[in-house]
């Protein structure tokens, strides 16, 4: 667990308009807030930049900003730092982790590698820095299938961690992988008979859900896609409602984007708001203001790991030419 360095925002020591501070803080220190789209609104309304891990990881490679503030989660801004040794790298919330990235402790990973040495490794980029290190490409939900397709078909793989989006890609691919046993907490959590009973009631509705969730929700899907994807799907299909079967955030964006549409968000097996990543959910408009004001919490790692781990974010970002 990351430990936050952060003191708790209070209404004494914030300013009254948070949007205008924020705005200031980035002209002072040339800082770039990228965002993912499972931020909450305001977040994603003070962004520079929102959107899916691809988009966020070509940003920060891209960026001429001497600070990036990440609103995302710890994976996200490690990927930044990956990118930008030389870059203050800031996360509003260090404990704001990933479900998915702690299935995967890379001790146990190591050993699951030296059990298939002829085997190469495509890691999703949902991972830690230790775990992106022993790779040999990084993928995203975006460019997963398109990447397999460029390996050889003769070339044995590992994937990991998600074995959901592991299983998406080998339907799709025809390709046989290797499969580390890792999910999402938060696709894990949907209904498939909630959906259906939820599409019995929205006969004009278009189920769309990320890859990373479970195989029967899936396969109510009329759509399956990242969430980028999902975003772009909403634009061109000429359904006006959409039931959306990945975190909740995404919403904000398709409704600013398409204003026209309705979008419901897919329920979870119980009554809770288990849809909602509570990693992401960490981040808020007041730590976003305090990191920048304090220049902390900063994203550090050992150089060996940096550098080990940037070859096969590289190598992504070059086969997504």
């Amino acid at each position: 667990m990351f430990t936050n360095v952060l003191p708790k925002p209070t209404s004494s020591n914030l300013p009254f308009d948070l949007f205008e501070a924020i705005s200031e803080l980035k002209r002072e220190l040339n800082a770039v807030i990228l965002a993912h789209y499972y931020q909450e609104p305001d977040i994603q309304d003070v962004a520079d930049y929102i959107g899916d891990s691809l988009g966020l990881s070509r940003q920060a490679a891209d960026t001429d900003a001497e600070v990036i503030v990440f609103a995302g989660v710890h994976f996200m801004a490690e990927t930044a730092k990956i990118l930008n040794p030389n870059k203050l790298v800031l996360l509003p919330d260090l404990n704001a982790g990933c479900s998915l990235a702690d299935t995967c402790p890379p001790e146990q990973f190591a050993a699951f590698k030296q059990q298939h040495p002829d085997h190469i490794v495509v890691s999703y980029i949902n991972c830690s820095a230790e775990i992106k290190a022993m790779s040999d490409i990084i993928c995203t939900s975006s460019n997963a299938v398109r990447l397999i397709e460029q390996i050889p078909a003769s070339q044995p793989i590992i994937f990991a961690p998600d074995k959901n989006l592991g299983r998406y890609v080998m339907q799709q691919t025809g390709r046989d992988l290797v499969l580390w046993q890792g999910s999402c907490m938060v696709h894990e959590t949907f209904s498939e008979k909630k959906l259906v009973q939820l599409k019995v009631a929205h006969p004009q509705a278009e189920i769309i859900a990320h890859p990373e969730c479970e195989e029967p929700v899936l396969q109510q899907a009329d759509f399956v896609g990242s969430t980028t994807a999902l975003l772009n799907y909403v634009k061109v299909s000429d359904r006006p409602q959409f039931i959306v079967v990945t975190e909740p955030g995404i919403i904000h964006q398709m409704a600013k984007q398409v204003p026209g549409k309705e979008f419901i968000p897919a329920p979870s097996m119980g009554n809770c708001a288990c849809n909602e990543c509570p990693h992401m959910r960490l981040n808020t408009l007041e730590k976003l203001y305090l990191a920048m004001k304090n220049r902390q919490p900063e994203i550090t790692m050992p150089e060996a790991i940096r550098v080990a781990a940037l070859k096969p974010i590289e190598a992504m970002l070059r086969m997504s030419a």
